[in-house]
This record gives structure tokens, sequence and C-alpha cells, in this order.
């Protein structure tokens, strides 16, 4: 139960920084973000995107929970990067660093016992897309627009299946991993990329085995 009360309260401390951060105007309004797909300046570092794939079981069954409509129930949008400027680039790193220190990583199976579920991390304990979840509705909170944060499916060196958050700017898409606490270019991960959220509907995922161009730099 302690371990329930301390969770909440780090996690309500961090959603109300980052409310203060965004007010004091260091995110990018609306306006200064960048639509995808503007060749004057899109990002040259951006993860190739194909057709769309089949939705994971997991994000199915976590909007089937009507706790979770106000991820799931959301009208497309057109894609848009964010401005990656050095105040946001502070902010997604100190989310990144505080959730994957608040979080203790355990197996869906320990912890729910259950192989598959995506939950947020409400006991202080998760597995990696529990860490995403998390990350994705701070930063959500914090001003930066859903369409920029893609929950992703990838491969490690090993072959296994991980999902992490890729935010994506105009200087390309960077990784939010709860294996590593340095934001880095998807292609400094080291990881296959397998598919992601679309841009437009966090409920439609597109393809990103585009060919060897997705296994990035080991």
């Amino acid at each position: 139960m302690q371990r329930l009360a301390w969770i909440v309260a780090v996690l309500a401390l961090m959603s109300g920084a980052a409310r203060a951060f965004e007010r004091s105007g260091a995110l990018p309004s609306p306006q200064d973000e960048a639509p995808r797909g503007n060749p004057a300046i899109s990002a040259p570092a951006s993860i190739p995107t194909g057709a769309n794939v089949s939705v994971p079981i997991g994000w199915v069954e976590f909007c089937a929970d009507a706790a979770n409509a106000g991820d799931c129930v959301v009208d497309p949008a057109q894609a848009r990067d964010v401005v990656m400027t050095r105040s946001v680039q502070k902010l997604v790193d100190r989310i990144n660093r505080n959730v994957n220190a608040a979080i203790s990583p355990v197996s869906d199976l320990e912890n729910y016992g259950v192989e598959e579920r995506w939950a947020y991390p409400t006991n202080g304990r998760g597995d990696c897309e529990d860490y995403v979840l998390l990350k994705r509705r701070l930063l959500i909170e914090a001003g930066v627009p859903r369409q920029s944060l893609l929950i992703t499916v990838v491969r490690d060196r090993a072959g296994e299946g991980h999902a992490v958050l890729t935010l994506t700017t105009t200087k390309g898409d960077y990784i939010l991993d709860n294996k590593r606490d340095d934001l880095r270019l998807w292609t400094a991960t080291g990881y296959a990329f397998v598919k992601r959220q679309s841009q437009e509907d966090p409920n439609r995922w597109t393809d990103l085995r585009v060919g060897s161009s997705m296994t990035a730099a080991r």
C-alpha cells in the first residue's frame, strides 16, 4: 500500500512539473509544430513507414477498458513533428529518466498473472509497454502533441520483442526506452523496427519493416 501511495505521489509531481513547464512557454505552440512531409523542414532521420499492419493485441485490450477511452477514442488528426528545441529535449529527457527510475521492471505474468497486458503501472511495477504508456501520457499532459508520440514495437539484438516510445521531431525520430535513460535517434538504438502507431490515428498501425534500412546501427 505504501508503494502504491508513493508511486501515485511521484507521478502527480511529475505531471504537475510538466504542466508548469508547458505554461512557461518552453514548448512550441501548435502553429510552430512542423507538419509531417513538408520538404523544407522534413526530418532527415525519420523512420520510413509502410502499409497498415495488424494492431497489437495489447493495445486492443487496453482500449477495450472504458477507463482508457481518453487514450483510444480520438479523432484522426494531421501528422505533426515537434520542433526539437533544447527546452523540449530537457522536458522529454526528464520524463524519460523519471519514469525509468520510478517503475520497477517485472513481467506481465509476475505482475498481472497473464502473458500480455498493457496497463498504466499504478502499482509501481510494469514491463516495457507500461513504461511507454506512462511516458506518453505525461508528455501529452505537458503539451507534446499526440501525433508525435507513437508506441513502437521493435526487436532487440537477441530477437526478443520490445516496446519503446517514438518521438517524431524536426530533427528526426527519437526513442524513449526503459532500458536506457538517454534519448537516442532511432538509428542509434541497435533495434530492428517492426511497427508503430500511425501519426494520424493511434488505432491504426504502420509497418516499419521496409527493408534492411529498418535495422538501426548496432
